[in-house]
């Protein structure tokens, strides 16, 4: 009888160990379930404020980049050992700008290695001015003339954007062809701001 005593006394007590066991691992599950919970429910707040972080450093390095400007097609080589010149000469002699005062430049530099280019695809050159007037001046008075040739090579001309806006901006122009077969009235201001009619 003793022993039968004995017997239930330790399965009752490692029922206990067990249960005492099993309580703990559910408190730790119900821990971490409320940690995900809680995590889910300010994921969306996250993803909003990451949302207006990227997009004001977007704004923030399209402003940084509003006194650049991108050259397409000009040969490789064209520009000699001074392209800070050849680029004032291209303006006044292509371009028919006459500048007050003369054009100044932080820097002006072709884009990518030099490996990359050829002579179908040579390297944009990227023109930083000193005066944001003048970086204007260049991209309106290239848009009215166009084109623009140099030596039998179509130069273009357009603003530096940022990644982010220039898909922006990529993605809008491939709409066009489908907006002009509907005459729909459209336009695109900088940076990717887009305005539709009609619809």
């Amino acid at each position: 009888m003793d022993l039968k005593i004995t017997d239930l006394t330790l399965a009752s007590s490692s029922i206990c160990a067990d249960i005492a066991g099993f309580r703990e691992t559910a408190n730790n599950l119900d821990q971490r379930l409320s940690a995900v919970e809680d995590h889910i429910a300010t994921t969306p707040d996250q993803e909003e404020e990451l949302k207006s972080l990227r997009a004001k450093l977007t704004e923030l390095e399209d402003r940084s980049r509003r006194d650049n400007v991108r050259f397409f097609g000009i040969p490789e080589q064209k520009e000699g050992s001074d392209i800070k010149t050849f680029l004032s000469s291209l303006l006044t002699n292509h371009f028919g700008i006459e500048f007050s005062p003369p054009p100044e430049f932080q820097r002006v530099h072709r884009i990518g290695p030099s490996h990359k280019a050829s002579a179908n695809k040579p390297r944009p050159i990227i023109a930083c001015f000193l005066r944001h007037e003048q970086a204007r001046q260049v991209i309106s008075t290239a848009k009215a003339r166009q084109p623009i040739s140099l030596d039998g090579h179509e130069i273009r001309v357009a603003a530096d954007f940022s990644r982010l806006t220039n898909d922006r901006r990529r993605a809008f122009l491939a709409l066009r062809p489908q907006l002009r077969s509907l005459d729909i009235k459209y336009g695109l201001f900088e940076p990717a701001r887009h305005i539709i009619d009609n619809i």
